[in-house]
């Protein structure tokens, strides 16, 4: 049978004397923490990671990105809307046809360590 481990301190704790003042000074403003948990919460659904993922190799339109997830065209635009508000992704027109990439090397770099974080047991 197992035991329950319970995650509250015991009776009578006075704390570790560890949260001296430069602790509490590096907390992350609630500014930041939301702005990282709004990237989280987009990296959160599997059609944006995949989308994401599709990118990672160079540009493509939205029609090539349809294709390639098996997905409407208007799906995929709105998706890659919600990403590039985030700055996940950024786009480039060439006359008619919008182009779509990652933004930047951190967003690949994101990707990438997780999966690795994921691969080992």
């Amino acid at each position: 049978m197992e035991s329950i481990i319970s995650d509250t301190c015991e009776d009578g704790c006075g704390g570790t004397n560890t949260l001296e003042t430069e602790r509490t000074e590096r907390l992350l403003p609630g500014h930041s923490a939301a702005a990282l948990a709004d990237l989280f919460k987009a990296l959160g659904d599997p059609t944006r990671i995949k989308m994401i993922h599709a990118l990672l190799p160079g540009e493509l339109c939205v029609h090539d990105l349809a294709v390639l997830l098996d997905m409407g065209q208007s799906a995929i635009s709105h998706q890659l809307r919600y990403l590039r508000n985030l700055r996940i992704v950024k786009r480039r027109k060439a006359g008619k046809t919008v182009y779509y990439s990652v933004d930047d090397e951190h967003i690949e770099q994101i990707l990438v360590q997780t999966l690795q974080h994921l691969g080992h047991e």
